[in-house]
């Protein structure tokens, strides 16, 4: 599980260093793709195996299906980090999610997410409020 927020930079070569405490779990490669809000999605294989395994099972009549699996699965690499834990992140996903020297890698659950370190607080700022002024049940039984 990926939890919490680094703040790496992303170096003159399109590398980032991994944070330590999630390298155990992506020392088996990891899948970067695009991410909502214009992140980067970082996956462990494994685990972008079976959400793809999920992916084909979505009916080939769903246009909006179709759209987001092109979208998802044309921008991912697989990626193995060094032994620095270094991995590069291609030139299109870093155009796609405005990633320049400072950066934002967070923890969220089952993937990493790599942010542009503005585009992030900025995020954060405004999602801060919503979260904790949500008086109503968001994921049913938790909260």
């Amino acid at each position: 599980m990926f939890l919490g927020t680094y703040e790496p930079r992303l170096d003159d070569k399109g590398r980032v260093i991994l944070p330590a405490r999630f390298r155990d779990d992506m020392e088996g490669g990891i899948v970067l793709t695009r991410g909502q809000e214009r992140c980067v999605y970082a996956f462990p294989a494994q685990e972008f195996e079976s959400m793809t395994a999920d992916l084909r099972r979505a009916p080939l009549s769903s246009k909006q299906a179709r759209d987001w699996i092109r979208v998802m699965l044309s921008g991912a690499y697989k990626e193995v980090p060094d032994k620095q834990g270094r991995i590069v992140v291609p030139a299109d996903l870093r155009a796609y999610a405005g990633l320049d020297r400072d950066l934002a890698v967070i923890g969220a659950g089952s993937r990493a997410e790599i942010w542009n370190a503005e585009s992030w607080r900025e995020y954060l700022a405004v999602q801060e409020d919503v979260f904790s002024n949500t008086a109503e049940e968001i994921i049913p039984g938790m909260f």
